[in-house]
């Protein structure tokens, strides 16, 4: 059955439809040197709404992660939704792998959009590269969200016992899963309650349409040689910080650790009976934290606006 069906192409091709019907489109950015950055961009911008970035994690593609929350911003927002380099059509040929250069591509990506300022949503992997962006570029970032994001990792935490793993091998089999076993290992690291009796024709599926040794890469490159003291600080921008309770990628450790790093400009919400694919296991919860942050502070500046017009 697997070679005459493909699950994966199917979720795919379903992701592209809810997509487009959503009012985005499509768009390759060739920035040269082999390096090339595909994303969903609004079919018709508008002036009058503010931008939305939303950078999806490790895993499929961008679709996978933000297909069931995409028509709860597209209202009020342009919304553009990244591949990141090595995942869906985004490459190079480059030989960088640190979240920075990722940070710097979506940003001239954005910017070749006519895009200058944007709120961000980062979902782990997603979130370094938000960070990054924020760091890189602070008058770029409105408001940011970091989403179980462990971006005040160091690599010493191995050794201290944070994690389940003891190495930067081990930790990458688990998250760049090459087997059907390593990917059931993924999943029950993931969910509190992963799925149980998954086909394994899916899951041999989902490794051969998305695996490639790049991102195996990217995953090395952001644990190795980590240190809290290398982490720049950011406070140009309001920052909210969502973690499930019983993440067991980047334990909630790092969520405190992260938003004593930030400080009072950030705000910790601790989503409970969440593991790591808190956006995914608690949809609801967590889509109610961004509309949250992002859409009202935005209404009420809206009804300030209009009540002051009223007043004169």
């Amino acid at each position: 059955m697997s070679k005459c069906f493909s699950f994966t192409a199917s979720r795919d091709w379903f992701y592209r439809y809810s997509f487009a019907n959503a009012g985005l489109r499509t768009s390759i950015t060739d920035m040269g040197e082999g390096t090339v950055v595909h994303c969903w961009v609004p079919r018709s911008q508008k002036d009058t709404k503010p931008n939305l970035v939303l950078v999806h994690g490790f895993g499929a593609n961008a679709m996978w992660q933000y297909g069931d929350h995409l028509r709860q911003f597209t209202a009020r927002f342009n919304v553009y939704v990244p591949d990141l380099l090595f995942f869906g059509q985004s490459h190079t040929r480059r030989a960088e792998r640190s979240e920075g250069f990722q940070a710097e591509c979506l940003m001239r990506m954005l910017r070749a959009h006519g895009v200058e300022r944007a709120s961000l949503v980062g979902i782990s992997y997603g979130g370094f590269v938000g960070y990054s962006m924020a760091a890189q570029f602070p008058g770029a970032i409105d408001r940011l969200v970091l989403c179980c994001a462990g971006v005040c990792l160091e690599e010493k935490d191995m050794e201290d016992g944070l994690f389940k793993v003891q190495n930067l091998d081990e930790a990458a089999s688990i998250l760049m899963p090459q087997t059907p076993e390593k990917l059931k290992e993924l999943m029950r690291f993931s969910f509190v309650k992963p799925a149980k009796g998954v086909p394994t024709y899916f899951l041999s599926d989902f490794i051969d349409v998305y695996y490639v040794e790049e991102k195996t890469e990217l995953i090395r490159a952001i644990l190795r040689d980590r240190h809290l003291s290398d982490l720049p600080k950011i406070s140009h921008q309001k920052t909210l910080i969502i973690w499930g309770d019983q993440d067991q990628i980047f334990p909630v450790e790092l969520a405190h650790r992260l938003k004593r790093h930030i400080g009072e400009s950030a705000e910790l919400v601790i989503i409970k009976n969440a593991g790591h694919a808190v956006n995914l296991e608690k949809s609801k919860e967590f889509c109610k934290h961004l509309k949250s942050f992002l859409i009202d502070p935005m209404r009420n500046q809206i009804e300030r606006v209009d009540s002051h017009i009223e007043h004169y």
